[in-house]
């Protein structure tokens, strides 16, 4: 409890009432005499800073690390110097397994796609027909070589357990346009990322914040069934919850723990009558199924199909963030330390085709230019092997792309030397990309600050700068 808690509960309350009588006097400036101001609903919309480009964004997370030079970023050196000693062309950083091999080129061809010409692998030939749509930023750096510190960064900013994550920092800046849903939904295709849940948490932030993980299935959530006979029965338990919160507010003043919870008991209440109309598919034609590969002989597919077709539909419902997990593969995540060409053409192949049809689908309803979608991991991989035939973690290049909302169509942005090694151009930080992700939504990234443990804290943390470069 805090002080002021201690002093009114305790040994009758006498040190609460001589706070009021000391509040109530000249010397405070009779703080006890202003009139307070009710305290708005966490989740209802605020105004912005800016004039917003985005409204929603979906983020597309490839958990474990996805092959730059493999995707998005070709390097042909790496096929002419194959299986050579990197020790003799460059100065080779200690990686996370220290296991360094030769030089390893890609085992998949690159073509160009759209009239920009785009160059992308063929593990992703579906996103590669809608390159004109996409702003390619191949100069990512990260500051961690390891798995559950690289997604703390990449989720909440720093690199250690605790802090906010992105969707509950938006949420706390913009409020969510439907009182019905979270404001953060996190869609769980199988795979929670090295770090859990924490990931997804708000942090110092008010709880109302924080991610609700919808699982695969037609049952997202637990509970999403009401036990109680009828509505009115479970009204009344809410109503009974709800005076006794307050009751308890009335006696210890703000506490944002208690508040938190009677928000999210009453949209728990809510989300018993949106979720399961929200992940009725029923409605959807079958055109547009089959655009997303639900129709696929790949059960992962079925699964990263049905989640992209979901986070459509709940952007369409005003939910301002949601995130994709990847489905659990044979190959496990991203994260190929050896059987590369096995690994990364099994998780490419459950999400390529959902991806495309997500950005087919956002612009045939009008609603690709409010919409933000990234794909991103958390870092990337080494041009030389891991063994014989896996690629260990890089965090001093990577790529990423944005597309939608704001964003310039058929770019590519930064660079990296000619092994795709290092980040050479236009280096680009995390800080930088949730600066850029804020800067969409309206928001200053540096006005966005939350007081806690005696100082004003923000996402971007001390940095962070708009990357004009892949803005329309």
């Amino acid at each position: 409890m805090t002080r002021r808690q201690m002093l009114t509960m305790c040994r009758n309350g006498f040190g609460g009432v001589a706070l009021m009588g000391l509040m109530g006097s000249s010397a405070f400036g009779r703080v006890l005499g202003q009139v307070a101001k009710p305290r708005p609903h966490p989740l209802h919309p605020k105004p912005t800073d800016l004039v917003p480009t985005a409204r929603s964004i979906i983020f597309l997370y490839m958990d474990g690390g996805v092959s730059q030079v493999d995707s998005f970023d070709p390097k042909p050196r790496l096929a002419r110097e194959h299986g050579e000693s990197p020790y003799d062309k460059f100065a080779v950083d200690a990686t996370q397994f220290n296991s360094i091999g030769k030089i390893l080129k890609s085992p998949w061809d690159f073509k160009r796609y759209g009239e920009c010409g785009m160059e992308v692998s063929d593990l992703f030939p579906h996103v590669g027909q809608c390159a004109d749509d996409l702003a390619v930023i191949r100069s990512m750096v990260a500051d961690f070589p390891e798995h559950t510190n690289a997604n703390y960064f990449l989720h909440t900013g720093i690199g250690i357990q605790g802090r906010p994550s992105m969707g509950a920092w938006i949420n706390y800046g913009l409020g969510s346009e439907n009182q019905d849903l979270p404001g953060y939904v996190v869609l769980d295709g199988g795979l929670i990322p090295p770090g859990g849940l924490d990931n997804f948490n708000s942090g110092f932030l008010p709880a109302s914040y924080q991610g609700s993980i919808f699982r695969a299935g037609d049952l997202p959530l637990a509970n999403i069934d009401p036990l109680e006979p009828t509505s009115e029965i479970q009204r009344r338990k809410l109503n009974l919850m709800s005076r006794t919160d307050k009751h308890l507010l009335g006696r210890i003043g703000h506490a944002e723990q208690v508040e938190s919870a009677i928000t999210n008991y009453e949209l728990a209440y809510r989300m018993q009558a949106s979720v399961p109309e929200l992940v009725d598919l029923s409605g959807e034609t079958e055109a547009t199924k089959k655009l997303y590969g639900m129709d696929s002989d790949d059960p992962n597919t079925q699964i990263y199909a049905r989640q992209c077709l979901l986070a459509r539909r709940l952007v369409e419902r005003g939910v301002r963030f949601i995130e994709l997990t990847c489905p659990r593969v044979a190959a496990d995540r991203w994260d190929q330390h050896a059987n590369l060409k096995d690994g990364h053409e099994r998780n490419a192949h459950a999400v390529d085709q959902p991806i495309a049809g997500l950005l087919r689908d956002l612009k045939a309803r009008g609603m690709f230019e409010d919409t933000l979608v990234i794909w991103a991991g958390e870092f990337g991989r080494t041009p030389f092997a891991q063994g014989t035939n896996g690629r260990d973690h890089n965090p001093s290049a990577f790529s990423i792309w944005l597309a939608g909302a704001g964003i310039r169509g058929g770019t590519v942005y930064g660079a990296t030397d000619e092994y795709g090694y290092r980040a050479v151009e236009n280096v680009t930080t995390i800080h930088d990309l949730h600066a850029t992700m804020l800067h969409l939504l309206g928001l200053e990234h540096e006005h966005l600050t939350y007081r806690f443990s005696g100082r004003d804290i923000r996402l971007t943390d001390v940095g962070g700068h708009i990357i004009e470069g892949v803005l329309a």
